[in-house]
């Protein structure tokens, strides 16, 4: 009979952990589903309302561990990341959801329901920024990418950075959570609460719809990507391999100039460049901007001799960049893939470039550069209307990774162009949208020419940078204050 009645009570939990996990895995991943996250929460955060405090933390740790395994082909499989790396990892989103959940939870069941709809917010918000500022990986795996592909919803990015949209994504969800709670308590301030979110969420919709309409600033600029998954699936060896690369690749740059292509970006490191044998790598492709009247971005590996003042050997992750009747100008890779680029040296300084007749300066990145939102502030601050971006993905990930920088586009008033092997060609606009798309696999060298405007437009994020997540953090710290407070109160004679 206990063994029934355990069986019983354990029934609801076991399904809202799995219905949470269902849509956290089809909300998030390779290829999010953005509807899936409006709801994702709803079924941990409204049994958690009625269950113990260690069930509810197990429910909610367990259904956002179990729907980031939508993950695991490409950090297992295609990276792989040892289980000792990746059960940190897990432990962590799994530990800190619980966290949030429980935090909601003590909230709303001391009756300070307002409160707890913007607790759980403001958690997550809290536990992303920190990430984005000690982690390796920046911005990735915050929920607000779930809403890349919700245009209207992505413009909030240009005034609160992603924290604003991680904010409503978790906002809603425990409003509707505590409205469906309260339905038999106190329905009128449940469905006020509700009304009050679903109200803020229709405001940035007609306010993101309105930006949507408004044209992107600045004359149209001629851009050319080109990657292969063929001749270039791995790095080129130094020396004559390298340099038969680029002279396959130099083929489709020249027939892109034709089409007239201003500029051209190929992917990171399609190979070696040793000093000081960078002079003929160097010299074959000014050759080729000088010939075709066009500018090259390229990304290269390039390796230092032990010398005076660096007695090991130096590598960077390297964009080097080629224009017509100029000497070479070059940016090194600032955030490093750990651990497959803990050898190399990262740089510290952004590359503007001018061109003749553009309406903005152009700037420099490399691949995972783009996960990082104070780098699109820099480069934002610095007035780029076109970051050029070589890259490099894992082909399970041309989405999922590849389409992050669009938001960086979103946030700081640039549009990019970012060429990736092992992922896609694509280009974006500084409202996010896809003005053309390619997958690196598509052909032997895969290309891609679209005009783009050139303008950049100055944001509320790039002046006013992670307000917002402060906002997030000084309601954190209001909230746990309140629990305090009540705790010490209770304990008072």
């Amino acid at each position: 009979m206990a063994s029934a009645i355990d069986v019983r009570r354990s029934v609801p939990g076991i399904a809202a952990m799995l219905a949470t996990a269902v849509l956290v895995w089809f909300g998030t991943g390779l290829n999010p589903f953005w509807p899936c996250m409006w709801l994702a929460p709803v079924p941990v955060l409204l049994f958690a309302l009625g269950a113990s405090w260690w069930t509810a933390a197990l429910v909610a740790g367990g259904a956002m561990l179990l729907g980031l395994l939508n993950l695991w082909g490409l950090l297992h499989g295609a990276l792989r990341l040892p289980l000792g790396a990746l059960l940190p990892l897990y432990v962590t989103e799994g530990v800190m959801f619980a966290l949030a959940t429980l935090l909601f939870r003590a909230l709303a069941r001391r009756g300070w329901h307002g409160t707890a709809l913007l607790g759980f917010p403001a958690f997550w918000v809290a536990f992303e920024w920190s990430m984005n500022l000690t982690g390796p990986h920046g911005t990735g795996g915050s929920l607000a990418y779930s809403q890349l592909r919700f245009l209207p919803v992505l413009q909030l990015a240009s005034i609160t950075g992603p924290w604003g949209i991680t904010f409503l994504v978790c906002a809603f969800p425990a409003s509707l959570a505590l409205a469906m709670w309260l339905r038999t308590q106190a329905p009128q301030r449940g469905y006020r609460m509700l009304g009050a979110v679903t109200a803020v969420v229709a405001a940035v919709l007609l306010w993101g719809t309105a930006r949507l309409a408004v044209p992107t600033a600045g004359a149209p600029v001629q851009v050319g990507l080109v990657a292969s998954d063929g001749p270039n699936t791995d790095v080129a060896e130094e020396g004559a391999p390298t340099a038969r690369l680029l002279q396959a690749y130099g083929a489709v740059v020249a027939q892109l100039a034709r089409q007239g292509a201003a500029v051209v970006v190929l992917p990171e490191k399609m190979g070696v460049a040793v000093e000081p044998d960078l002079t003929s790598v160097d010299d074959q492709l000014q050759t080729l901007a000088e010939q075709n009247h066009v500018r090259v971005v390229a990304g290269l590996l390039r390796i230092v001799p032990p010398g005076v003042g660096h007695p090991t050997k130096l590598r960077y992750n390297e964009a080097r960049i080629y224009t017509p009747g100029a000497q070479v100008e070059y940016y090194d890779k600032e955030h490093m893939l750990p651990p497959f680029e803990s050898n190399l040296t990262p740089g510290t300084a952004l590359t503007v470039l001018t061109a003749r007749g553009a309406s903005a300066a152009w700037g420099v990145a490399i691949c995972k550069d783009m996960d990082f939102t104070q780098l699109g502030r820099r480069y934002g601050a610095a007035g780029a209307g076109l970051m050029l971006v070589p890259a490099w993905d894992f082909n399970l990930d041309w989405i999922q990774h590849g389409h992050m920088a669009v938001m960086r586009g979103v946030e700081s008033g640039f549009n990019v162009v970012r060429s990736a092997k092992g992922g896609s060609l694509f280009v974006s606009d500084d409202r996010g949208r896809i003005l053309g798309e390619i997958r690196s696999n598509a052909a032997p060298f895969s290309s891609l020419l679209v005009a783009v405007p050139g303008g950049h437009e100055r944001t509320l994020f790039v002046l006013w940078g992670d307000w917002f997540a402060w906002v997030a953090v000084a309601l954190l710290l209001l909230c746990l204050l309140q629990l305090v407070r009540s705790h010490l109160g209770r304990k008072t004679p």
